[in-house]
């Protein structure tokens, strides 16, 4: 006598951490890459990139304490890194999610990862700014593309308004029932939380222990992830 397996053992994409949570706690690491990145590397952006653009008009008019180079080079960075992520999933097909979220995960924990050891090695080096903004806008580009075709609602990773949006608009007091109404609460919470946690890191520690974190965090989702919402 056979014993039937339970769907759930079958499929493949069921194994692992559900990507509501993992793209949750993608979201505490973009809070912690933009904390690294605004408060360290010269008042620029490499995840959020709406944030980026208004600062990249504050450097164009000459705002003091902020940069054109380094907001172009974290712009061309991102979009180079949109660019990977949207080959790799013509490439590896729109198939399994659990695929791509774990390939885009590692990626970017490899890539956060060489910012941590490029922190910590040559911290006063002319050329590390540069290259953490560079990898990291890389990692984030890499990361949003992919996001984008896993099709989670209200988890971005990386951008809030729309979110901030929906809340309050389809909340009970606007013209909904609030129903994924957690789900963009958390989002924001954990932004903030992982912005927190980034600015007390890098102002008592530097960016070398944020980066470290955030490549750790990164690599534990990239074993994890499943394929389901």
């Amino acid at each position: 006598m056979t014993t039937a397996t339970p769907p759930a053992e079958r499929d493949p994409e069921t194994r692992g951490l559900r990507l509501v949570a993992v793209l949750l706690t993608s979201t505490v690491v973009s809070g912690l890459i933009d904390a690294v990145s605004y408060l360290g590397l010269g008042r620029v952006f490499t995840a959020n990139m709406t944030g980026n653009v208004v600062v990249l008009g504050f450097a164009a008019a000459g705002a003091p304490g902020f940069s054109v180079p380094y907001t172009a080079t974290s712009l061309a960075c991102f979009l180079l890194g949109a660019v990977a992520g949207g080959r790799a999933a013509a490439r590896f097909g729109r198939g399994s999610r659990r695929r791509r979220a774990r390939l885009a995960l590692a990626a970017e924990a490899a890539l956060v990862g060489a910012c941590a050891a490029v922190a910590f090695a040559r911290p006063g080096a002319a050329g590390t700014r540069y290259a953490l903004i560079a990898l990291t806008a890389l990692a984030m580009g890499l990361r949003n593309a992919t996001v984008r075709t896993l099709g989670v609602p209200d988890l971005t990773t990386t951008v809030l308004t729309m979110t901030l949006t929906a809340l309050a608009s389809e909340s009970r007091l606007g013209d909904g029932t609030g129903r994924r109404s957690p789900r963009r609460s958390a989002s924001a919470l954990a932004m903030a939380g992982g912005a927190c946690l980034g600015a007390w890191l890098v102002l008592h520690h530097g960016p070398a222990v944020p980066l470290l974190l955030a490549a750790l965090v990164s690599g534990v989702l990239a074993v994890l992830a499943s394929g389901r919402e």
